[in-house]
């Protein structure tokens, strides 16, 4: 079970948004090609999700790269987790999610998929 404080993720998105400024606007991560790829061939990633202890945990039951597995107080909280997560499964940096444009799909989001 993966659990960030805000601290952490303050940290992770400072060091992010550092390496894309280093990189320059012009370029992007090998990852956000693999992740176009998979999505393509694939489509999106499903996820079930198991209350536990006040805590909701998702985990990945068709990515076929093995399991992606994140946790979150809320719905919302753990929403912005899976996204990290996947993204963090293909080496993107967290502050390339607009350029992926990873969202859930359906109602129930238990589904997320690239635009």
């Amino acid at each position: 079970m993966v659990y960030i404080d805000s601290s952490m993720s303050v940290i992770k998105t400072t060091k992010d948004r550092i390496i894309k400024a280093f990189y320059g606007q012009d370029s992007v991560p090998r990852g956000l090609f693999e992740l176009d790829k998979y999505f393509r061939i694939y489509g999106g990633i499903e996820f079930d999700h198991i209350k536990e202890d006040g805590v909701i945990v998702a985990k990945s039951n068709n990515f076929n790269q093995g399991s992606i597995i994140t946790s979150g107080r809320s719905l919302e909280e753990l929403d912005d987790n899976i996204e990290d997560a996947i993204l963090t499964a293909f080496d993107v940096p967290s502050s390339y999610a607009k350029e992926v444009g990873l969202h859930p799909v359906g109602k129930t989001q238990k589904k997320y998929a690239i635009a």
